[in-house]
């Protein structure tokens, strides 16, 4: 990404005059939803441009080095070479955007990711992931730790108390903390805005968060029971576009949890693009976190290609 979000100044009175009108926000989230999507040629064109924004993620309790290895292959090669050949894409160099894994995995990723020979980055999450609730000098040595293991991008998980209860200075001063432990590795603010009570608290946490200078603001960890919706997508592409026009600073988005079709993957890209433009239409400034989009993009082109749909054995892991 050119020219880093370096932050700024907390500006408390930018955010004590924010108020989301909420039925306008959910008219239009209904009329994003609604929407007719791009066909054929296009829509694949299309899917393969969301390919290239996806945070391929494999956060459970059973990652092993083996799954991180096969993961990281599959980020290199995300489509069936034979596919990208028949849509003449073969030489188009397409792979996901980063692979996110726990701070425990980075090396095992970093290690395979060299092994396959390309450089896709390492994302790893970070600062008591999912809930964000251990101590602050836990939190940051996690950062630190998942930085020197070889992370590039980190996704922190903010404290959502420090929201709920209006402590902004607070919450601007642990994610300042947490950029500098970042160093030269971009920064994702994982927001968890389904436990954030309003989207008035949505769009608050997203401005606190870019003034802390995020790289990027994340919708969710996937976790929480409420994760990526389009009214929250479109309180805080707001947000960046706002704080965009105020310095002169672009902010990527990424929504995550819950987005596992070719369809929504459509929809969320229709969505920047109308609120953002296309600038914003690059792994630079949009991902999607997901850990099963992608078999279904696959399976859309794989239909595209040959006139039927994919049984199991003919598509690799996704």
């Amino acid at each position: 990404m050119s020219s880093r979000n370096p932050g700024s100044g907390l500006n408390l009175g930018w955010i004590s005059r924010i108020a989301v009108n909420q039925p306008a926000v959910l008219r239009r989230a209904e009329q994003i939803e609604s929407r007719r999507t791009v066909k054929k040629d296009w829509q694949v064109a299309w899917l393969l441009r969301a390919v290239t924004c996806i945070d391929l993620t494999a956060l459970s309790g059973d990652d092993t080095p083996s799954n991180v290895h096969r993961l990281c292959f599959k980020a290199k090669r995300p489509i069936r070479d034979d596919l990208l050949r028949s849509l003449k894409m073969a030489d188009s160099g397409i792979a996901t955007g980063a692979v996110c894994v726990y701070p425990a995995r980075v090396k095992d990723a970093v290690h395979a990711l060299k092994d396959a020979g390309c450089h896709i980055p390492v994302a790893s999450v970070a600062t008591g992931f999912p809930a964000g609730q251990t101590s602050l000098k836990t939190r940051l040595e996690e950062v630190r730790m998942a930085v020197e293991d070889g992370a590039s991008e980190i996704d922190i998980v903010i404290n959502r108390t420090l929201v709920l209860t209006g402590r902004w200075e607070e919450l601007y001063e642990e994610i300042r903390m947490f950029r500098e432990a970042c160093g030269e590795a971009h920064m994702k603010t994982i927001l968890g805005t389904g436990e954030l009570g309003s989207l008035t608290n949505v769009y608050k946490a997203s401005l606190v968060a870019m003034m802390a200078g995020s790289d990027f603001i994340k919708t969710s960890t996937g976790k929480e029971s409420v994760n990526a919706t389009y009214p929250v997508a479109l309180v805080m592409v707001r947000a960046i576009r706002d704080y965009y026009w105020k310095t002169g600073f672009k902010v990527g988005f990424k929504p995550a949890g819950g987005i596992r079709s070719a369809k929504e993957a459509l929809v969320w890209l229709s969505l920047i693009k109308e609120e953002l433009g296309d600038d914003w239409l690059t792994p630079h400034l949009f991902r999607v976190g997901a850990s099963t989009l992608l078999g279904d993009i696959e399976r859309q082109i794989y239909h595209h290609v040959t006139g039927r749909y994919a049984a199991h054995h003919d598509l690799p892991m996704a």
